[in-house]
Formats: C-alpha cells, sequence, structure tokens
C-alpha cells in the first residue's frame, strides 16, 4: 500500500473513531454546545488531552499556512474545517493525503 493510501485510510479512520464517541455524548446528553465544552474540560487529565489537541491544532494550522505561501502545500481552508468540526485524526493525514497529490503534481511538471 503506498503512503498516499495509507494517509487516506488514517483520516476515515480519524474521521469514524471520534465520531463514535461524539454520537454517544449526543445520544447522552444532547447537542448543547455547553455540555460538550464542559465535557472536554471535565477533569485535569481531560483538560490536558484537550489542551494539548489545541495547541496541536494552532501549530498545524501554522504549518500549514506557511508551506501554502511558499507554494509547497494545499490550501488550508477544508483541513481547518475538518479540524474543527471532526478532529485533528481526520485533518492531519488529510492533509498528508493532498500534500502527497500536490507533490506528484510538482513533480511531474518537472
Amino acid at each position: 500500500m503506498s503512503r498516499k493510501n495509507i494517509y487516506l485510510v488514517l483520516a476515515i479512520i480519524g474521521a469514524v473513531v471520534p465520531y463514535y464517541f461524539f454520537i454517544q455524548q449526543f445520544i447522552t446528553v444532547g447537542f448543547g454546545i455547553g455540555s460538550f465544552l464542559s465535557a472536554l474540560f471535565a477533569n485535569p487529565p481531560a483538560s490536558g488531552f484537550t489542551s494539548d489537541l489545541l495547541i496541536t491544532s494552532l501549530v498545524f494550522w501554522i504549518a500549514m499556512f506557511h508551506r501554502h505561501s511558499l507554494g509547497k502545500g494545499p490550501g488550508p481552508l477544508l483541513f481547518i474545517i475538518l479540524t474543527v468540526t471532526i478532529g485533528l485524526s481526520c485533518a492531519l493525514p488529510a492533509y498528508l493525503y493532498a500534500s502527497e497529490g500536490n507533490e506528484e503534481q510538482l513533480a511531474a511538471a518537472s
């Protein structure tokens, strides 16, 4: 299996797994954003994981914008939307999948 296909599989897994848990939360508590945010910071370990994820997402966004400004990566908007609506576990491998395609196109043009 190619690296590009591995990224695609990981992006799909990265979408399915978080939503499995999100759906459990929504069934139990409802769709309230307040209760969802409260659950993200429910205790110190959850707060630590959430903080880590927020910081890592910010670093990912900065790196995407930088790479895009150099003409080395795809536009960041889709991947920011994926990060906010699904999570970094989907957005990062999706970005790497798209970047592989971008690199293949650049190599073919050379």
